[in-house]
């Protein structure tokens, strides 16, 4: 691949479209929204295999484990052809450019980083953790239409992605690495860009705080909306987790779950700690949480397209709506059948 690689890693909510539109404004740095490339190819079966497929996944995970094992290069034989197919694809895309650095930034990405260092073990790795607690609740207030226990049932974000991320923090070389915290990140944005910009030996740039300059190439996943509120990085929504929870008993209870099951070593690496964690909700009185928790709610596209899924989908396996899906998708499945 003719450029660099730069991956920006993080949970789902955590601040990565924001670090990586200040990025994109480097002349050197190229970015779209969340190609999602790499997470398909870490289960093909020789290290993870899906579930569920058009193929069975146990006898591809086995079948692939032996062909490349008797390769003579082995594992490393199928890194370099894995490597060789997403090299094709990014180094196509910098090519359309003058640029050298193609910014992957794909949440997903955090659940398959062993994976991810075997395939690009020189790439650059900036690493962005969050409050474990203002993560959930953005992730609930943008997705489930603030419904805590329906977000945590679908996807317990927090425990799936403190143990992850802390344990790449702890396992990768520290040159490769760049670790920071959002709230670091929104207060100081200067210092931290310039330590991503060394780490990657690019030059640190201050226009790449004014990240509303420019616009990030393509279509994709990722913030359809929070991150465009702003031009640069602020500390407004830091502790706006806070007035969600205080006072709050049911969530109270839930993040207390969530918590339990991290270890201290893990949060520690996360960069925060046990108790320190609940220390916003003393400054929140209940009038205030009350008021922001009963906040009218917004009714622009994105919100009434994800409460209208949200609606259509709760108890869809057995309400009317979904058994007519279903009936409808054997229909279709017939008449479209080769």
């Amino acid at each position: 691949m003719k450029g660099r690689m730069l991956f920006v890693i993080g949970s789902p909510r955590s601040g990565t479209t924001l670090l990586m539109r200040m990025l994109n404004v480097h002349p050197e740095i190229l970015s779209r929204p969340e190609p999602h490339l790499l997470t398909p190819l870490a289960s093909l079966g020789y290290y993870k295999y899906v579930d569920k497929a058009s193929y069975d996944p146990f006898q591809a995970h086995q079948a692939v484990r032996t062909f490349v094992d008797d390769l003579p290069g082995g594992e490393q034989t199928y890194l370099n052809a894995l490597r060789a197919y997403t090299d094709t694809l990014y180094g196509e895309m910098l090519a359309t450019t003058d640029k050298t650095v193609f910014l992957d930034k794909t949440p997903a990405y955090a659940l398959e980083l062993p994976f991810l260092a075997k395939l690009y073990p020189d790439a650059i790795f900036v690493v962005l953790t969050r409050h474990p607690f203002a993560i959930f609740s953005s992730f609930a207030k943008s997705f489930f239409d603030d419904d805590w226990p329906a977000a945590h049932q679908f996807n317990p974000v927090v425990e799936r992605y403190v143990p992850a991320i802390a344990q790449f923090l702890r396992d990768k070389p520290a040159e490769h690495m760049v670790h920071v915290r959002y709230e670091d990140l929104v207060a100081n944005p200067d210092e931290h860009l310039r330590r991503i910009c060394a780490t990657a030996d690019l030059e640190y740039l201050p226009e790449m705080v004014d990240y509303g300059q420019v616009k990030v190439d393509g279509a994709g996943l990722g913030d359809p909306i929070g991150v465009d509120k702003a031009s640069r990085p602020n500390t407004a929504s830091v502790h706006k987790w806070a007035r969600a929870v205080a006072h709050n008993t049911p969530r109270t209870a839930l993040l207390h779950k969530m918590v339990a099951s991290i270890a201290d070593e893990d949060l520690a690496t996360w960069g925060y700690d046990r108790e320190s964690l609940w220390a916003p909700l003393a400054d929140v009185d209940e009038a205030t949480a009350l008021s922001a928790q009963n906040k009218a709610r917004k009714w622009d596209r994105y919100s009434v397209e994800r409460r209208t899924l949200l609606f259509l989908r709760r108890n869809i396996h057995n309400n009317f709506i979904g058994r007519g899906l279903k009936r409808l998708r054997f229909v279709l499945d017939v008449l479209l059948r080769e």
